[in-house]
């Protein structure tokens, strides 16, 4: 039986990041994230859902939204599964919240606050390179210079790292080992280094559950192994349909050879047609 939580769930992932009591948690994981570049003291988690800000407009919903003690918004999301339009949704996500920051009233001068987009991925990204960290910003195309600051996408691709305990070398990469193999992990590794992962191991000990949130995590795994067992099923059913595709093209492919070894030999339209099914006018092309 595991003895931590397991994170990839909807549960886990907000009982590590997502309470108010355990918020330091996603103060140290983000400035770890954006070491040298900012240092967050302190957060305020703001209500997930974003009322629509007109009848018939789409809600928007966050695994995790807050803002830090100087105005920057951060939405962070665990996905366990790639979705259609992924990386548009994610636009979409951050858009509306930068959108949203519009006040009304002729003095507002659109001093807009940076909003930030995290988000882990318990999958690869398709039609780009497979890396662990990919950073969008706004820059010029040539010189590669930002253009601004306030928009900004983080995708950590958990499937591309492979590093094993002993091979973190930063405080960004042993949050992400941890967070990969909480829940085959025996001990929390790191303690020695960060008090937080300290704290950590106390959050995620399933041990430490009430009840209660026993009863919602074992829901939680429930959904989550479902929608495991529902990937596989979706990806053998492709990867039979694409073979079956493949040696039907295959036989395809053998039957124009032997055609057109027929062809060259001297025989009969009919004789071929009778060997190799194929018509007057596939022969003909042969």
């Amino acid at each position: 039986m595991a003895k931590f939580i397991n994170p990839f769930t909807d549960v886990g992932f907000k009982k590590i990041f997502g309470q108010e009591v355990s918020k330091d948690l996603l103060i140290d994981f983000l400035n770890d994230l954006l070491v040298d570049e900012k240092s967050i003291t302190d957060i305020t988690f703001l209500d997930k859902e974003i009322l629509p800000e007109y009848m018939g407009d789409r809600g928007v919903i966050y695994d995790i939204y807050c803002t830090t003690e100087s105005g920057e918004q951060f939405i962070v999301e665990m996905q366990n599964r790639q979705q259609v339009n992924f990386r548009e949704r994610a636009l979409y996500y951050l858009s509306h919240a930068v959108s949203r920051q519009g006040e009304k009233g002729a003095d507002w001068r659109f001093g807009l606050k940076a909003v930030y987009g995290v988000f882990f991925m318990n999958f690869r990204l398709e039609d780009m390179p497979h890396k662990l960290r990919t950073d969008i910003v706004l820059s010029d195309r040539d010189t590669h210079e930002q253009f601004s600051d306030k928009l900004r996408f983080i995708f950590i691709e958990l499937p591309s790292f492979t590093k094993e305990e002993e091979e973190c070398v930063t405080d960004f990469e042993r949050w992400i080992y941890v967070l990969k193999n909480m829940e085959t992990l025996n001990r929390m590794p790191f303690k020695a280094r960060k008090s937080v992962f300290e704290k950590l191991e106390k959050i995620v000990d399933i041990a430490s559950l009430s009840k209660e949130e026993r009863m919602k995590y074992d829901e939680s795994i429930k959904v989550y192994r479902d929608s495991l067992v529902t990937m596989e099923f979706a990806e053998q059913k492709g990867r039979a349909e694409g073979l079956a595709e493949g040696m039907a093209k295959g036989k395809a492919e053998e039957r124009r050879i032997i055609a057109g070894q027929l062809k060259r030999m001297g025989m009969s339209f009919d004789a071929i047609r009778e060997v190799t099914g194929l018509s007057d006018s596939e022969i003909d092309k042969l």
